[in-house]
């Protein structure tokens, strides 16, 4: 369990792996990023990508979940107040396996709120070819293990 006081600012942990699919990636922008890059595969070949792409939305999802199921302790967790610097560096294509790999590179402990403090991490998403394809900051609320006095 990662409670705040486990955390330690240098430390990396790495995220299990999500491979995307045309028809996920397909299905995913239909609903919520309807542009023809993600959705029309003959039109996506005339755009700057030359294929389908996911949603740039669609991979910080995927990260979300993969974050929340190796990364993020669900009993300690408070949940989050935002992200910084949110960078999508390369898209991710169908067939494409992305993993995570998060840093803490700062903590601080609630000066109004015993008990809790905060955690910045920096976010890296790889894909298969170890390329960077996305990054961003994350912030995260955490519970201590122990309420100081």
């Amino acid at each position: 369990m990662q409670y705040f006081e486990d955390i330690i600012v240098g430390a990396s942990r790495d995220t299990g792996s999500h491979t995307f699919t045309q028809d996920a990636i397909i299905a995913f922008a239909k609903q919520f990023d309807p542009q023809p890059f993600h959705i029309d595969p003959e039109a996506a070949k005339d755009s700057n990508f030359g294929g389908i792409i996911a949603s740039g939305w669609h991979t910080a999802a995927t990260v979300m979940r993969l974050l929340v199921d190796s990364a993020i302790d669900l009993e300690a967790s408070l949940g989050s107040p935002g992200f910084d610097d949110l960078s999508w560096l390369k898209p991710v294509r169908p067939g494409d396996t992305i993993r995570a790999r998060l840093t803490c590179i700062e903590k601080t402990p609630s000066k109004s709120r015993p008990g809790i403090g905060s955690a910045r991490f920096l976010v890296e998403v790889f894909n298969q070819k170890d390329e960077l394809v996305m990054k961003f900051i994350s912030i995260g609320l955490m519970r201590f293990r122990n309420k100081p006095a």
